[in-house]
């Protein structure tokens, strides 16, 4: 099977990918079509001082569907049609109006972003070395203190904040602190 590429209607992926999925059960295409995929990754945001953890398309507009092609190396006019027929798909990426399959290292870039075990989300954060900030959460509640470093792989910030007359490292998560 080879991951041919869907141009769909934008915010409109995940439909397309239910429908399809729902189509090919109806119309018995298991054995020719494979897996149809929309990667998309979790991002933590803070917004009003409240965390949020939202999913993002990692490839807004398209859908990715596994086909079984024809002993000639066409799609079987039965999955092109339903594919062609379904509500919010455009057209497949190719050249000269035919369909071009994803090369392998492509594909396997896809396979790995969509099927990725859960992981620690991401964080989205509007914090930069030497902004003043106040710690609103934890143990060290209403300290202040000056970002030395955004640790963006763990989701932390280091902030030097002066405790007892001394100053000290804190190793604190995004939504832990608030922009003064």
């Amino acid at each position: 099977m080879q991951f041919f590429t869907l141009r769909v209607a934008s915010n409109k992926e995940d439909r397309v990918r239910e429908a399809l999925v729902r189509k090919v059960k109806i119309e018995a295409l298991e054995d020719r079509v494979g897996r149809i995929l929309v990667p998309v990754e979790r991002i933590r945001s803070i917004k009003d001082g409240k965390r949020r953890d939202t999913d993002r398309k990692l490839y807004p507009g398209y859908v990715f569907i596994e086909l079984e092609l024809d002993k000639n190396g066409m799609i079987p006019d039965k999955v092109w049609f339903m594919i062609k027929e379904t509500d919010g798909v455009g057209d497949f990426i190719g050249s000269n109006g035919k369909p071009s399959p994803m090369t392998p290292p492509d594909q396997a870039k896809i396979i790995e972003a969509a099927e990725r075990p859960e992981e620690p989300v991401s964080a989205v954060s509007s914090f930069k070395k030497d902004d003043k900030v106040k710690v609103t959460e934890g143990p060290f509640v209403n300290f202040e203190g000056t970002v030395d470093e955004v640790v963006p792989d763990k989701g932390t910030v280091k902030i030097i904040a002066t405790i007892f007359g001394r100053a000290t490292t804190l190793e604190l998560e995004y939504w832990q602190i608030e922009k003064m």
